[in-house]
C-alpha cells in the first residue's frame, strides 16, 4: 500500500510551531507532499523530520516568505526534477517531480488569482501551460500522480456557496478543471467518494472553518491506469496546522 499525504501548510516553520511534525509522526505515511512552505531549506531545522525516516526534497521560491513546494518521502526518489523548466513559474517554486519506480509524482502549488487580474492572468497562463507540460510529459511517463493545492473548486458541491464569483470559481477555471478530468485524469476523492461534502480550506474570516463555510480546493489527480489502484481518500479535518487540512490517499500500490 501506498499512503500519501497533501497538506498546503501555509508556512511550514508557523505549521511546525502548531504541531506538523507531532501530526505526522502520530501517523504513518509514506510520502508527505506540502505546499507552500514560505521558507527555504537552511531557514528549518528537517532534522525531527528525518529522524522519522523522511527523505526531503525541496523546491522554494526566489523571493522570501512566499510560495515552495517540499515532498518528504520514507523512500529516496529515483528521480527529483524541480520546475516546469519555465522561468516564471519555476522562480516561484511551484512544482516538484519525485519518481518512484514506474510512479511520477508532482507536488503540485497552484497560483491563486485572488490579488487582482494580473495574477489571475498568471494563473490562468499557469493552467494552460501546465496541462500542455503533462500531456508531453504522459509520453514518457504512463502513471502520474499530481496533488497540490489547485485553487479552484471544480463543482457546487465543493464550495460552501455555490453562487460564489470569486476566483478559484470561476467559470473558466472550473472549465478547466472538466477539461482536466476528461483528459485522463482522475479525481480521486471524488472518484471515491461521488456523494461526500468535504472541504480542504477554510477562509480565516467569519469564522468560517467553525461553520464549515469552505471550499475545496485540494486535489489528488491519478492517471486513469491508477484508477483501479484507488483504494481510500478523505480529508483530515482535525489536523489544525494551517487554515488548509491535508487530503490523504492510499492506493494498493
Amino acid at each position: 500500500m501506498l499512503k500519501i499525504i497533501s497538506y498546503n501548510v501555509n508556512g511550514i516553520r508557523a505549521a511546525i510551531k502548531k504541531g506538523l511534525v507531532e501530526f505526522i509522526a502520530a501517523n504513518d505515511y509514506d510520502i508527505i507532499c506540502i505546499q507552500e512552505t514560505k521558507a527555504m531549506l537552511e531557514q528549518v531545522d528537517m532534522t525531527p523530520f528525518e529522524e522519522l525516516g523522511y527523505h526531503h526534497n525541496w523546491h522554494s521560491a526566489e523571493k522570501k516568505g512566499y510560495s515552495g513546494v517540499l515532498t518528504l518521502s520514507k523512500k529516496k526518489p529515483d528521480l527529483v526534477v524541480n520546475g516546469l523548466g519555465i522561468a516564471d513559474y519555476d522562480k516561484e517554486g511551484r512544482l516538484i517531480r519525485t519518481d518512484f519506480g514506474g510512479i511520477t509524482l508532482l507536488n503540485c502549488y497552484f497560483p491563486s488569482g485572488t490579488s487582482g487580474d494580473i495574477r489571475q492572468d498568471f494563473k490562468y497562463a499557469f493552467l494552460r501551460d501546465i496541462f500542455l507540460w503533462i500531456e508531453e510529459l504522459k509520453k514518457e511517463r504512463k502513471q502520474i500522480i499530481l496533488v497540490g493545492d489547485y485553487n479552484i473548486a471544480h463543482t457546487e458541491m465543493d464550495i460552501h456557496n455555490p453562487k460564489s464569483k470569486n476566483s478559484g470559481f470561476l467559470p473558466e477555471e472550473r472549465a478547466w478543471m472538466t477539461k482536466w478530468f476528461e483528459s485522463g485524469m482522475v479525481d480521486s476523492y471524488r472518484y471515491l467518494n461521488p456523494e461526500k461534502v468535504e472541504y480542504s480550506w477554510w477562509s480565516y474570516r467569519a469564522n468560517a472553518r467553525a461553520n464549515n463555510k469552505g471550499w475545496r480546493i485540494d486535489y489528488q489527480s491519478v492517471t486513469e491506469n491508477l484508477k483501479d489502484k484507488l483504494v481510500e481518500s478523505y480529508h483530515i479535518e482535525s489536523a489544525r496546522q494551517s487554515d488548509h487540512c491535508p487530503l490523504y490517499l492510499k492506493l494498493d500500490i
